[in-house]
C-alpha cells in the first residue's frame, strides 16, 4: 500500500496559497482516479488504487509544521513502511511551476517536511517538490501563505497535473523509471 500526502494548511483562509500546493495535487489525483475524500478530525483521506496498487490520500489538517503527527499516525495504523510514502509539497527554492521528485534528504527548511522526518524517525521517504518561487524582500512565512500570481496560474495548473501524473508513475512504474521522465 501506498500513503500520498499533500501538505497544506487547513482552512478557508489558505485555500489556493502557495503552501497549499501539496493539497491542490491530492485533489486534483482524487479526482482522476475517482477517490473520495473523507474529513476525519485532523485530516482528510481516501482510499482507492492505481492500476492495482492499494493507495491512501491524505490531506493532513494540522497546521504544515504538524503535519508529522498524522503522517506517523497513518504509517502505523496501515502498517506502511516510510519507502511507500511520498510526501508532495511546495519548494521556495524553485522556479514557479517546476518539479522535483527527491527519494530522501532532509527536510530543506520546510517545516511540514521537518516534521515529517522528527515523527517518522527516517528521512527515507518520496518528495515531489513543486517550485512556488521566491519574492525578494519578502519573509519567507509571509510569501508562502499568498495567492499565485494572475500569470502564474497556468504554470501552476501544469505543475499540479504533472504532478498527479508523476505520482501515478511512481506507483505504477517505480520511481526510478519515474525520477528519469521527470526530473
Amino acid at each position: 500500500m501506498w500513503l500520498i500526502a499533500g501538505l497544506g494548511n487547513p482552512g478557508r483562509k489558505y485555500e489556493r496559497t502557495r503552501h497549499n500546493v501539496g493539497f491542490m495535487v491530492i485533489e486534483e489525483f482524487a479526482c482522476r482516479n475517482n477517490i473520495d475524500l473523507r474529513d476525519k478530525k485532523t485530516f482528510r483521506i481516501g482510499r482507492g488504487s492505481a492500476d492495482g496498487n492499494d493507495i491512501l490520500l491524505v490531506k493532513p489538517l494540522l497546521y504544515m509544521n504538524l503535519s508529522g503527527h498524522v503522517i506517523q499516525d497513518m504509517l502505523r495504523k496501515f502498517s506502511i513502511e516510510p519507502a511507500n510514502l511520498i510526501v508532495i509539497h511546495d519548494d521556495l527554492d524553485m522556479e514557479t511551476g517546476k518539479l522535483r521528485i527527491r527519494k530522501t534528504g532532509s527536510s530543506g527548511g520546510h517545516k511540514g517536511i521537518e516534521s515529517i522526518i522528527d515523527n517518522t524517525g527516517s528521512r527515507d521517504f518520496l518528495r515531489v517538490k513543486i517550485g512556488i518561487g521566491r519574492e525578494e524582500g519578502m519573509p519567507a512565512e509571509d510569501y508562502v501563505l499568498r495567492k499565485f500570481r494572475r500569470e502564474e496560474l497556468a504554470a501552476m495548473k501544469e505543475a499540479i497535473q504533472k504532478a498527479a501524473d508523476v505520482i501515478y508513475s511512481i506507483i505504477t512504474e517505480g520511481v526510478d523509471k519515474t525520477m528519469n521522465r521527470y526530473n
